[in-house]
């Protein structure tokens, strides 16, 4: 995923907040032992004491004097932990706090090569990005491939909708390296956007940047960044997100308000995502034949010519869904 600089720098002050913290907190732990355990503090001081003394000698060439050294603190080491454990403290409770061990909370570690990557804990911040941008969160944590279902399909349905999985599956493994847009179109409520929701959740947990779209909140929101002044300052990133992000997906499109502005801003964004090589997803309730009366020809030979058509068709399982519902109830 890429981040914008905005973004990396408040995950690094976010790590730099969390790494003050638990100083601080090891500070207050290790001010709680002096005052419990005044020994304690005498030991620690006496490291220091002990390690100058032992410098000294070495430099006047006494060649035993880094052997003792090393005894002396592995003794002092020792006695400092059972003073801890005596008074009712875990051994480590006075060791550096870290949120996350394997990178210090700073966000990196060592590669196999020896160079710097991102620690596990970082990629998770990103992801938590997406997921806050993709405005997704809530409907990708039922509509995702494990919770998929063919029971509510027959026949001819049954093979589009099987078809249509399968498209999905081919698009999400081979994501990175193909570009492809899909158009899903057909009766209502036959699954469109509950696939959409299944590429989007495979994407995004493999982290790459997945923003959703209504047709209506897009148009809206298009229409803000447009004709609004204060709007458009609040939204200056708002379309290198839309043209940038790794996947758009268009939910529900002939819902909005369609005018020549809507048809002008749908081709411009498609155009532009098609130069930029970056995957779109459209699902529709209109039919082909509508598709081109409502937009304009060339919206219509965008999608036609660079888009998988997948149609599907059955009968409306959020209402078959409901029927089962008030059957059990009663």
């Amino acid at each position: 995923m890429s981040l914008t600089n905005a973004q990396y720098n408040s995950i690094m002050k976010d790590y730099e907040q969390t790494r003050d913290r638990n100083r601080h907190l090891t500070e207050q732990r290790r001010l709680e032992v002096y005052t419990k355990l005044p020994e304690y503090g005498r030991l620690d001081e006496s490291v220091g004491e002990l390690s100058v003394a032992q410098a000294k000698l070495l430099l006047n060439g006494d060649d035993e004097a880094l052997t003792r050294l090393r005894l002396s603190l592995k003794d002092i080491s020792r006695r400092k932990k059972e003073l801890l454990v005596s008074a009712g403290y875990p051994v480590d409770y006075l060791e550096p706090v870290y949120t996350c061990p394997d990178c210090k909370d700073t966000g990196y570690i060592e590669g196999d090569n020896g160079l710097r990557k991102k620690c596990h804990c970082f990629h998770q911040q990103e992801l938590d990005i997406l997921y806050e941008q993709s405005h997704i969160r809530d409907m990708i944590a039922s509509e995702n491939f494990s919770n998929l279902s063919y029971e509510y399909y027959q026949g001819e349905d049954l093979a589009h909708f099987r078809k249509c999985v399968d498209v999905c599956h081919n698009f999400v493994q081979n994501f990175k390296q193909d570009y492809h847009n899909l158009f899903f179109y057909g009766t209502v409520g036959t699954g469109k956007s509950f696939l959409s929701g299944c590429i989007a959740s495979e994407l995004l947990q493999s982290g790459h940047s997945v923003i959703y779209f209504s047709a209506s909140g897009l148009f809206d929101t298009l229409a803000r960044y447009t004709f609004d002044a204060r709007a458009k300052e609040a939204l200056s990133g708002f379309y290198e997100d839309i043209y940038n992000c790794d996947l758009l997906i268009i939910d529900d499109l002939g819902t909005e308000m369609t005018n020549t502005f809507v048809a002008s801003q749908l081709f411009s964004c498609l155009n532009e995502r098609h130069l930029r090589q970056k995957a779109t997803i459209i699902s529709t309730n209109l039919s082909l034949e509508e598709l081109r009366d409502r937009y304009s020809d060339r919206v219509f030979s965008r999608i036609t010519s660079h888009y998988d058509l997948c149609k599907l068709t059955g009968p409306d399982i959020r209402m078959c869904k409901k029927r089962m519902q008030n059957a059990s109830d009663n």
